[in-house]
């Protein structure tokens, strides 16, 4: 890809600074999308990276070479959420087109599915899946938030929400999170039936949640609401750290925010379409990036990489360009 990085010993010698991500930029764009991207999601192990767009297609990408290695259309279901299972070409994605079977596993490889989960009744808003198990939470606008097991098509358990859920698992998979009316619930994923063990307030924030996640070792919690607003909490105290302010966003859009990969930085998009990082131990954003789209991007950042990667009604990957960096050019 273009933009300085394309050396293997480059990507894992430089360390994630504020001097770095002030250099990225679009080193490759995906500009053959007929509709906005609505979701992705990165394979943890492999080199995949999964789309589900509005023009009613996923579409599976080889990061290493930034090429489309497959597109999938699901004229009849539609498609919104996606999200990638153990195996790096099944995922299970939510429909825009009934909600009796909503969610679906879907085998990427041969395009056959696999399963159907039937439960909710409107809108998947959120999906989240156990790195470390076959189970997978999701959350719907008709509040309620079901778990779920890959073998099963019939929900393992149920919990009612007072609004608009988001959901997330740890990447241990012993607790998940679920956000709503201006606080975060944690359950022990063994014990949910229980209740919260520990309920946490994010400042009186109590607008619609989009997009709660955990930082990669587990350590710090974001949340997103829909006024625009990105919380930063100590996972385990519940401690506000931090509250970084965009655009709000409209309410049939979700304002997405990702960790870099050692949990030091936030980046998110915003409600007028551009896209911020900050810094967690300073508070201060440290680069914005301007946009003439007037919707938040989807955005996420590659597991273990110097890159991350943005979803409007095109898809572009951003890396450094390393002939910005003094420390770069003077060590080379």
């Amino acid at each position: 890809m273009a933009g300085g990085q394309t050396d293997g010993e480059d990507k894992v010698s430089l360390e994630l600074t504020e001097e770095i991500i002030q250099s990225m930029e679009v080193g490759m764009a995906f500009r053959d999308y007929n509709g906005r991207i609505s979701s992705m999601d990165f394979h943890k192990t492999s080199n995949y990276l999964v789309t589900a767009s509005d023009d009613e297609s996923i579409r599976l990408y080889d990061v290493s070479n930034a090429t489309c290695l497959k597109t999938i259309n699901s004229k009849k279901y539609g498609v919104d959420l996606v999200s990638f299972t153990s195996h790096p070409t099944t995922v299970i994605y939510s429909s825009k087109n009934g909600w009796d079977e909503s969610l679906r596993l879907l085998s990427l490889h041969d395009n056959k599915y696999l399963r159907y989960f039937k439960g909710h009744h409107d809108r998947v808003v959120s999906l989240s899946l156990c790195a470390r198990t076959e189970c997978f939470i999701s959350g719907s606008l008709d509040r309620t938030v079901l778990l779920w097991d890959q073998r099963a098509d019939k929900c393992q358990g149920l919990l009612r929400v007072k609004g608009r859920p988001a959901t997330a698992y740890d990447d241990q998979g012993l607790v998940f999170a679920v956000a709503f009316g201006g606080s975060i619930r944690m359950f022990d994923s063994r014990n949910y039936e229980k209740g919260p063990y520990e309920i946490f307030s994010v400042g009186g924030d109590v607008s619609d949640a989009n997009v709660v996640k955990f930082s990669n070792d587990g350590r710090l919690m974001l949340l997103t609401t829909k006024d625009g607003r990105i919380h930063v909490l100590d996972s385990f105290r519940g401690t506000l750290l931090g509250t970084y302010n965009v655009k709000p966003v409209s309410s049939d859009s979700t304002l997405e925010a990702s960790f870099s990969p050692e949990g030091m930085f936030v980046i998110s998009g915003s409600g007028d379409g551009s896209v911020y990082a900050w810094s967690i131990r300073s508070g201060k954003e440290v680069a914005s990036w301007l946009s003439t789209e007037n919707n938040p991007p989807v955005i996420k950042w590659a597991p273990g990489s110097l890159m991350f990667v943005t979803g409007s009604s095109e898809l572009s990957f951003w890396i450094p360009d390393l002939s910005k960096l003094a420390a770069y050019i003077g060590r080379k």
